[in-house]
């Protein structure tokens, strides 16, 4: 994997890829909020041997910084796109945790028919339909809460609070400690994250899958409301629904070689 940096008004997102000429599928990891791209290092490791591979530090995120934040998810789907173009991959299959799955959700609204296929890790339907406006209501105005926890209280829900395994945990609090020392920018990140969510929720746009598609989602998820949303998305939708045992929010890290199994299965058939 090769580390290289794509310009945009706001700052340089950082972003990696290998080189596999040839390769019958390109794969575009998106990593959820404050997480960054060592979130799919199971996945990586298992895939990169056969396929072109993708995967970015957010805008604002670990090596994406500093970066400013007067962007919004469609800009990061356009910047996306403009990474995908620049890599010569013109029909991803985009795989996003969390938020990166909601990025890709944006990426099918702004560029339809691009996506060769799209699997939600832990995440959940875009559609206003799904949230309240509590919820709504809520997301504007996280980041004063970010900023007044203590970073111990902090660290320790965004480990545990997310993941369930040794391993998952251990990733998420190294890739948390970037922050350490500086709380303000974490707030700042994780708030204008959830904004820009509720403004593309309150957009009200069809944000439609014109591809396959594939959900996963870790039978312990306890971040927000990600189990009734992923019921909901499937009972809707029809795209097939695959829970994983044992699993958190980052249920790739939890149980990466049934996620990868999965993943593999449903390449295998686009």
């Amino acid at each position: 994997m090769t580390e290289k940096t794509y310009e945009t008004p706001c700052g340089l997102i950082h972003y990696w890829t290998n080189e596999k000429p040839g390769a019958a599928l390109a794969l575009v990891f998106l990593p959820g909020l404050t997480a960054d791209h060592r979130l799919f290092d199971k996945q990586i490791a298992h895939f990169q041997e056969q396929y072109r591979i993708l995967v970015w530090d957010a805008p604002g995120h670990a090596a994406s910084w500093p970066f400013d934040f007067s962007f919004d998810l469609k800009d990061k789907a356009r910047w996306l796109d403009g990474i995908l173009q620049r890599e010569g991959i013109g029909a991803p299959v985009i795989l996003g945790q969390s938020m990166g799955g909601y990025v890709g959700q944006m990426y099918a609204q702004l560029f339809p028919g691009k996506m060769k296929g799209f699997v939600s890790i832990d995440s959940a339907p875009l559609q206003r339909r799904y949230v309240t406006a509590a919820e709504i209501w809520l997301l504007k105005r996280m980041e004063p809460v970010y900023r007044r926890c203590s970073w111990k209280s902090l660290l320790k829900t965004g480990t545990e609070g997310v993941a369930a395994s040794d391993y998952g945990r251990a990733l998420m609090r190294d890739m948390m400690m970037v922050y350490d020392g500086d709380q303000a920018r974490y707030a700042k990140l994780s708030g204008h994250g959830m904004a820009m969510l509720a403004e593309a929720m309150e957009a009200d746009l069809p944000y439609e899958l014109n591809c396959p598609a594939l959900l996963l989602c870790g039978e312990k998820d306890r971040a927000g409301s990600s189990v009734r949303y992923n019921r909901a998305w499937h009972r809707d939708t029809g795209i097939p629904l695959e829970w994983i045992p044992g699993a958190g929010h980052n249920s790739n890290t939890d149980q990466p070689e049934l996620v990868n199994r999965l993943i593999e299965a449903f390449l295998e058939k686009l």
